[in-house]
């Protein structure tokens, strides 16, 4: 049997000096997703990475420690400035703030609330039968 060669992975090189912070944070759970300007994914997770379990994955200390990390590697891809896009409720949105804050690293350019809200008014009463 020859000699069987193990396929090394090469490591993407990826520059982004401008990225798109997407947060969606629900009652159970808070994502976190890094994408540059067009929408590509670069580096993301959930809570759930760090080990954390339950009803503590929507504390906000668990998006600060989540969102601190993600940062970090991506000021290692050369990360300069982020936008901030938040859908969802939950308690985990002042968290990703600070976790941004506490590096000081990234400047913040824009911040947009994208949660989807109800209009239109509640559903008009039903005719009766007869």
């Amino acid at each position: 049997m020859a000699g069987v060669r193990k396929r090394i992975k090469k490591k993407k090189d990826i520059k982004i000096s401008k990225g798109i912070l997407h947060v969606q944070t629900s009652r159970n759970n808070t994502i976190v997703t890094l994408t540059d300007e067009q929408g590509n994914k670069v580096l993301g997770g959930g809570v759930g990475l760090l080990g954390i379990k339950g009803s503590k994955k929507n504390t906000p200390y668990a998006a600060e420690v989540l969102t601190k990390q993600i940062i970090q590697e991506a000021i290692g891809y050369g990360l300069q400035e982020v936008a901030v896009v938040m859908t969802g409720v939950g308690m985990a949105r002042d968290g990703v703030f600070k976790g941004i804050n506490d590096l000081g690293t990234v400047d913040i350019s824009y911040i947009r609330e994208n949660t989807p809200i109800q209009f239109g008014g509640v559903k008009g009463v039903r005719p009766k039968r007869n």
